[in-house]
């Protein structure tokens, strides 16, 4: 689904997001400049109406999205009072199910069986978080699909992005403090180095290089740290402020036969792993560039690949419906197939607590434990494909949807809130990855990128009322 997505933006759009009508050269045309002015006039009225449409789906949206949450609160309400217990009543070789009301008169059965509907009922619950949007950053001229966030310390965020870059940004200025240029494809995934100044990035140009992350701090500061979101964090990257542009790696991790979708870190920085559409994952040797190992196993695209973050541990999600757990901490390597979902797993990330959580194509998310296979923990459905997930050090759960929407949920399951959208709030089309901020300091703690070329910086703290 996402590679048809890509393809379709790159019939359409050009490399800085200008439709290909609106760049052709008048060599490259035999219409007559009379008729291709008329041309282009007709395609721009074309294209406000279609603005017009586009401003009254969002609106429509918003409606339904505020009907919706009315309704999940009256179905709570409701749902809490109703389903108690299921009777089951057996008569010799015919038997009858029956649902029973708490406040109906019980009857005598030979077996009962009460219903868990604490997880039925979890995605109704009020929020307990409140979910402020503090700021914007603007500048990549094409979709984000990756943004991760710097060690603790220091107040920077990483985006890889289809424009062919990726930017190191300043979260206090909002401003794009380094640009890497190196790679010859759609850049699919970025990685901070643990405890050094170096970044990882993966790219449709079957490579992943290793580059020098250290920012320029005496670049123009811009909009000062203490300025929320007021209209006027929308504005791009000017003249008198251009981040630093690098374009030559230090390392680059090269054997891969198709696109690279994603890499990280192994604990300790010294190893890599890449997970790639030619179905394998490689593990390499950052210093010498080296491919150590080739993994094998999965049936189809591998679509997302995370390790652990303190021992040598590694996951790969797959279009195959899989993920597998990889374990490094002996000379010989093993492997565990997870099976559970019935469409492309589209990301799988460990927790603090050793568990794995699991996203998918067939909108749900679930919860595993690395220690059983057999079956989830905990399932979270939604109506939507689910992008990259992220778990914050506090167990809460980060799921970006097709749909634009990003909510939260805890371990076990339970709903915690939905980050707001509106016209003035909120992604304009699908969310592809999001990152929690470890440092508790930080006045943003939560950031989304997606297609609309936007990064967004969140407040996100446990409700008063909670």
């Amino acid at each position: 689904m996402k590679s048809s997505k890509r393809r379709l933006q790159a019939l359409t759009e050009s490399s800085d997001g200008l439709p290909n009508y609106l760049k052709m050269e008048d060599s490259e045309s035999s219409i007559p400049p009379v008729f291709r002015c008329r041309l282009h006039e007709l395609f721009s009225q074309i294209e406000k109406e279609f603005d017009v449409l586009y401003t009254e789906n969002l609106n429509l949206q918003e409606k339904i999205d505020i009907l919706s949450e009315k309704l999940e609160r009256e179905s709570y309400v409701g749902d809490r009072q109703i389903v108690d217990y299921v009777d089951f009543e057996t008569s010799g070789k015919n038997s009858k199910v029956k649902l029973s009301q708490s406040n109906s008169q019980k009857v005598k059965t030979s077996h009962k069986l009460k219903v868990q509907t604490s997880k039925i009922v979890s995605s109704f619950k009020a929020p307990t978080y409140s979910c402020q949007l503090i700021r914007e950053f603007t500048g990549h001229k094409d979709g984000i699909w990756d943004v991760t966030t710097a060690r603790p310390g220091q107040a920077l965020i990483g985006t890889a992005s289809a424009d062919h870059t990726a930017c190191v940004w300043s979260v206090e200025w909002g401003k794009c403090l380094l640009q890497y240029t190196g790679h010859a494809g759609s850049v699919n995934s970025i990685r901070f180095h643990p405890t050094r100044d170096i970044a990882l990035t993966s790219s449709g140009d079957n490579t992943a290089h290793v580059w020098q992350a250290a920012v320029n701090w005496d670049l123009p500061r811009g909009q000062s740290s203490e300025e929320e979101l007021d209209g006027g964090g929308e504005e791009s990257l000017g003249e008198s402020d251009r981040p630093e542009v690098l374009r030559t790696p230090l390392t680059e991790l090269s054997g891969h036969m198709g696109v690279v979708v994603a890499a990280d870190w192994l604990t300790g920085g010294d190893h890599v792993i890449t997970a790639s559409w030619d179905r394998t994952a490689n593990l390499y040797d950052v210093e010498t560039g080296d491919c150590l190992q080739i993994l094998t196993g999965h049936d189809h695209e591998l679509t997302h690949a995370s390790s652990h973050h303190s021992s040598r541990l590694v996951v790969t999600a797959s279009r195959d419906t899989t993920f597998r757990l990889w374990d490094f901490r002996e000379p010989i390597h093993s492997v565990s197939v997870f099976q559970g979902h019935t469409e492309s797993v589209t990301s799988a990330v460990f927790t603090r607590e050793d568990k794995v959580v699991s996203g998918s194509d067939d909108r749900s998310v679930k919860v595993w434990d690395v220690r059983n296979m057999r079956s989830a923990l905990a399932t979270i459905r939604s109506d939507s494909s689910v992008n990259r997930v992220a778990v914050s050090s506090g167990g809460l759960i980060a799921i970006p949807h097709d749909n634009r929407q990003v909510r939260l949920f805890d371990l076990q399951g339970q709903r915690l809130a939905r980050l707001p959208r509106s016209s003035r709030q909120g992604h304009r089309r699908m969310v592809t990855s999001v990152s929690w901020v470890e440092d508790v300091a930080s006045n943003m703690n939560f950031f989304s990128c997606g297609f609309d070329r936007r990064i967004l910086g969140w407040s996100i703290q446990p409700s008063k009322d909670n």
